[in-house]
């Protein structure tokens, strides 16, 4: 625990990038006389993740030999649990560029301002049969994951950055908490315990039972959705974010439980990618997270429970967060109410469950699905933003 109560984050220290005032000017101009590189949507997602800890205690993107020792043992080289390189890519005619260049500004792929400089360490090649294996367990290139990282350059180039200021965000900036101020905000709230959750989809009623299943072991809840790049094909940020507003309005308690954004990009990397979560969570300040069916997964890559199997993988103790497992949930007619395989007896025709597909079909016809799936509120802002998006 910190002195102010919260867990500590991964690795003891919480990492800030950012420079203060002064040094940001000094740094503004100091970034002029270097070569410039332009960061892709996914990068800068992982830019701003290392600027305000979140990814502590990483300082910088990630050089070879960390590379090689998370996609060979889910460690750093000093031993510490790890299981997604961060890292910023390179194409071999920007390596040309570069050159020997000791520093390089970078800068957004939409351009304007420096937003940071890169203290060269080290340029290699990256392995992509190696890292599409070691992070998705695929090489197949309909994988979304697989896919960006073979859009992605062959070289990565590693070293600390110092961050000049943060990617602009002109969406949920009251939502946009740093590590140290979700941490400040559960010290201020009495929370010593807090359990995490992930999404990048609106809550339904399962979910909505698990968190408060988990939430009646802890002083507290983190509903912190991913708002960094995800498919084409998941539900716009904007309309979660209404969506939980609407949950958080009507159905949860407002002295425990409070949503944030987490600005990272989906990997879509399943185990790797849970594991990943519960790191970054534990640095927002969370001692719990909640890890649910195919966490973090698509398609049919992943197995339904491999996200929670791939914990025991990792010595007690030794990721520093408690992961809590849950099968999946649903409303079940003769237990009139929500249950899971683990507490109802009864068959699957007394239980609630519908498929994706289905439920996108019943919203496109402005049909609300079952109230036991999802909260009438819910389903009309999902129903309202398939006629806005149809328009």
């Amino acid at each position: 625990m910190t002195t102010n109560g919260t867990v500590a984050p991964h690795g003891g220290t919480l990492v800030n990038l950012l420079a203060q005032q002064a040094e940001a000017e000094r740094l503004t101009l100091e970034a002029g006389n270097y070569p410039e590189l332009a960061v892709n949507h996914r990068e800068l997602s992982d830019l701003e993740l290392l600027a305000v800890g979140a990814l502590s205690p990483l300082t910088g993107f990630q050089g070879e030999r960390d590379y090689h020792s998370i996609l060979d043992t889910m460690h750093l080289e000093n031993g510490l649990a790890w299981t997604i390189p961060v890292t910023l890519s390179l194409t071999a005619e920007e390596v040309k560029r570069i050159g020997g260049a000791g520093a390089v500004t970078l800068t957004s792929h939409e351009g304007g301002d420096p937003l940071a400089v890169l203290e060269v360490s080290e340029v290699f090649k990256r392995d992509r049969e190696k890292e599409a294996r070691g992070v998705f367990q695929t090489e197949d290139l309909e994988h979304p994951g697989v896919k960006a990282l073979h859009d992605a350059g062959d070289y990565c180039l590693a070293g600390v950055v110092q961050v000049i200021r943060l990617p602009q965000h002109h969406d949920f900036a009251r939502y946009r908490l740093t590590p140290a101020e979700t941490r400040a905000e559960f010290a201020e709230r009495g929370w010593r315990t807090v359990v995490g959750f992930q999404t990048r989809n609106p809550i339904h009623r399962a979910h909505e039972y698990i968190q408060k299943c988990a939430l009646e072991i802890v002083d507290g809840l983190l509903v912190h959705p991913l708002m960094g790049a995800t498919k084409g094909d998941d539900v716009p940020a904007d309309v979660r974010m209404r969506c939980y507003e609407a949950l958080f309005d009507g159905y949860y308690p407002k002295d425990r439980a409070m949503v944030t954004v987490f600005p990272a990009a989906m990997r879509y990397a399943g185990p790797k990618e849970a594991i990943w979560h519960a790191i970054c969570r534990k640095n927002y300040g969370c001692t719990h997270f909640i890890v649910g069916r195919d966490h973090a997964g698509v398609g049919r890559y992943y197995g339904t429970y491999d996200a929670q199997k791939i914990f025991e993988k990792f010595e007690p103790g030794e990721l520093g967060v408690m992961p809590l497992m849950f099968e999946h949930s649903f409303w079940c007619n003769r237990c009139e109410g929500m249950a899971s395989p683990k507490t109802c007896p009864h068959a699957e025709e007394d239980r609630v469950s519908l498929s994706g597909t289905g439920v996108r079909e019943m919203l496109r016809k402005g049909e609300r699905p079952p109230q036991e799936f999802s909260r009438p509120e819910v389903a009309d802002i999902l129903i309202e933003a398939m006629r806005e998006r149809a328009e």
